[in-house]
C-alpha cells in the first residue's frame, strides 16, 4: 500500500470547478465508506473547504484511485484532469505538513484551515477509515503545525477573508457605520465576519439563517436581529452590505431576487460577499448594475497583503516541515520493513522450538547435560547459517560481490577481524 494524496485547489482550480467537488458533512460518511468499498483503499480521509477538496489515502493503486473523486461526484474523470494533482509519499506528507501550517491558503498562515483537517480526521475515525497510516500522518502534521506556528511569524500580519471582505466594503461605501448588514448562515466564517464587521458599528445586523435558533445565538453576540431563509426576497432590498456562506449545495440568492432588491432600493448600490463553495449566490448577479459582487477567489489579492514581510517566516517554515518530512519517510519505510522481520523472527523462532523440544526430551531420558547443550548449539547455529551458506556458494560471479558485501553488512563481520 502507497500513501497518496490526490485533490484540486484555488492554486490548481477556479471557483466553478471547485464547487462541483464539494463534499457536505452529511454525505462525508457514505463518501469514505464508498472509497474504501469500491476501489484498492485501505484507509482515506477527506478534506473539503471552500479552497480545496483533498483525498488523503493507502492504496496500491494511485491512478485509478485518484479517479473516484470524479466518479463520485457524476463527472468525467477528463474534466477534471486538467486540475487534479497526485502526491505518492513523501509528497504526499509534505503537502500536509504545508497545508495545515497555513503555507498552502490563500491566505498565507491563516489558522483555519488546521480546524478543518482536524474535523476531517473525526469524520474519517468515526466512518472507522483512518488506520495506522493515516493516524500517524495526520497526528505528525498536527505537530508539525504547531511547531511552524510557534516558531515562526507565519501568522504575522496576515489578512483573513473576513477581514477583507470589511476593507472591501470600507472601498465602496467610505464609512460601514452608516451601512446596514445581512449575514446569511451562522457557521464559523459568519462568525468571523460578524466580529470584524461589528467593530466599525454599522447602524444594523441582521442574521438570516435556515434554523432560527442557530441565528438567534450568534445574533445575541453582536445585537442582531435574526430572519429565516424564507424571508429573504423581502428583506434582502433594506441591507446595502451581504455577507454570505452557507452549506446549501444550491444558490439562496438567485438574480431575480437581487434585481428586484435593486429596483426596490433605487439603484443603491448593495455589495455582496459569497464566501461560500457551492456558491450561494447566482453566478448571473454580477451582470447587474450597482451591484458589487465578490467571491472568495475575487479577494486573493487583499489577503495576501503583508505577504512580503513574511517571507523570512515562510523559509523557516519550510526547514521545519522538510525536516519533519524525512523524519517521518524514515518512520514509514521502517514500518515497510516489519513483514519481513517478522518473518525473519518467526522462523528463527521456529528452530528455537525444535530444538528446544529436542533437548529436552532428550534431558528427560537422562542423556548428558553438557553433550546435550553442545549439540543444541551447534544444530541452532548450523540452521540459521544453512540458507546464507548456501546462497553464497551458488551465487553466479555477477552477484557474489554483492552478496558478500550485504552479509559482512548485516552480520558486522568487520568488527570481528
Amino acid at each position: 500500500m502507497e500513501l497518496l494524496a490526490f485533490g484540486i485547489n484555488h492554486q490548481t482550480a477556479p471557483l466553478d470547478v471547485r464547487e462541483q467537488v464539494v463534499f457536505p458533512k452529511d454525505v462525508m460518511e457514505h463518501a469514505l465508506h464508498d472509497l474504501i468499498g469500491h476501489h484498492p483503499v485501505k484507509e482515506a480521509a477527506i478534506v473539503s473547504t471552500c479552497n480545496r477538496t483533498e483525498v488523503y489515502c493507502s492504496t496500491d493503486k494511485p491512478d485509478a484511485t485518484a479517479h473516484w473523486l470524479a466518479d463520485f461526484h457524476q463527472l468525467q474523470a477528463r474534466e477534471l484532469e486538467p486540475y487534479l494533482y497526485r502526491l505518492p509519499r513523501e509528497h504526499a506528507v509534505k503537502h500536509a505538513f504545508r497545508v495545515a501550517s497555513g503555507l498552502d491558503s490563500m491566505v498565507l498562515g491563516e489558522p483555519q484551515i488546521l480546524g478543518q483537517l482536524k474535523e476531517a480526521v473525526k469524520s474519517a475515525e468515526h466512518a472507522g477509515t483512518l488506520g495506522m497510516l493515516l493516524h500517524k500522518l495526520f497526528q505528525r502534521t498536527f505537530f508539525v503545525a504547531k511547531e511552524v506556528r510557534s516558531s515562526t511569524e507565519i501568522g504575522a500580519n496576515s489578512v483573513s477573508m473576513a477581514a477583507a471582505a470589511t476593507q472591501l466594503a470600507e472601498r465602496i461605501f467610505g464609512n460601514v457605520s452608516e451601512q446596514r448588514v445581512l449575514f446569511i448562515g451562522a457557521g464559523e466564517m459568519i462568525e468571523l465576519c460578524a466580529s470584524h464587521f461589528s467593530a466599525r458599528h454599522p447602524k444594523h445586523i441582521t442574521v438570516a439563517n435556515r434554523t432560527i435558533e442557530h441565528a438567534q445565538a450568534l445574533a445575541n453576540r453582536f445585537n442582531a436581529q435574526t430572519i429565516t431563509l424564507n424571508e429573504l426576497p423581502e428583506q434582502l432590498a433594506f441591507h446595502d452590505i451581504v455577507v454570505t456562506c452557507t452549506a446549501s449545495p444550491l444558490p439562496i440568492l438567485g438574480k431575480g431576487m437581487v434585481e428586484r432588491a435593486i429596483k426596490t432600493r433605487k439603484h443603491r448600490p448593495i455589495f455582496m460577499v459569497d464566501l461560500a463553495v457551492p456558491r450561494d449566490i447566482e453566478q448571473e448577479v454580477v451582470e447587474l448594475d450597482d451591484v458589487f459582487l465578490y467571491t472568495v477567489d475575487d479577494l486573493a489579492d487583499i489577503v495576501q497583503e503583508g505577504l512580503d514581510s513574511r517571507q523570512g517566516a515562510v523559509a523557516q517554515a519550510e526547514a521545519i516541515i522538510d525536516s519533519n518530512v524525512i523524519n517521518f519517510m524514515h518512520w514509514l519505510e521502517s514500518r515497510e520493513l516489519v513483514p519481513t522481520i517478522r518473518a525473519l523472527r518467526n522462523q528463527a523462532e521456529h528452530y528455537r522450538r525444535h530444538e528446544l523440544e529436542r533437548a529436552i526430551k532428550l534431558l528427560a531420558k537422562g542423556g548428558d547435560p553438557q553433550k546435550i547443550m553442545e549439540s543444541l548449539s551447534n544444530s541452532l547455529t548450523n540452521k540459521f547459517l544453512h540458507t546464507p551458506s548456501n546462497v553464497l556458494n551458488h551465487a553466479p560471479a555477477d552477484e557474489r560481490d554483492v552478496l558478500v558485501e550485504l552479509v559482512n553488512r548485516l552480520y558486522q563481520l568487520d568488527r570481528l577481524e
